[in-house]
């Protein structure tokens, strides 16, 4: 499915369940803030599960503002969990060739499934740095 066809399948959904990370694509990707934008002046209905991190606490102060949503849409529309209890919406994640190449692949991680998303170059650069700041952090020595 491409991203053209998700914002089709989102623009006629009357309920929207979200599960992010980051809430990327509802505060920083234009196509998707007018599709929310639009869809909540249509009364569409939209739930979000975030982990309680500081980028997504960050994001949520400007989902209210861009959406101009009270205090208590807020946190009616929102669950915010522990980072360890976002785990079972985790995509398998795997980056090949940190140190030339670099390519990172996301596929479903408890399915067997042909589908497997291919980040882009600077996605992949960002994700072998975390992977290396924490083999580092808790290993004390490079991947």
């Amino acid at each position: 499915m491409t991203l053209k066809q998700l914002i089709k399948l989102e623009d006629k959904a009357k309920e929207v369940w979200v599960i992010s990370p980051s809430l990327h694509y509802d505060v920083e990707n234009s196509q998707f803030t007018e599709l929310v934008s639009v869809n909540l002046g249509q009364k569409t209905k939209y739930k979000y599960i975030v982990p309680a991190s500081k980028l997504v606490e960050k994001n949520l102060k400007l989902y209210k503002k861009i959406y101009n949503l009270s205090d208590q849409e807020l946190k009616d529309n929102f669950l915010l969990l522990p980072e360890g209890e976002f785990n079972p919406f985790i995509m398998e994640i795997a980056i090949y060739n940190a140190s030339t190449d670099c390519i990172a692949c996301a596929a479903p991680a408890l399915e067997d499934s042909n589908d497997v998303i291919r980040f882009n170059a600077d996605t992949s650069k960002g994700m072998a740095k975390s992977f290396k700041t924490l083999w580092k952090r808790y290993k004390r020595v490079n991947p």
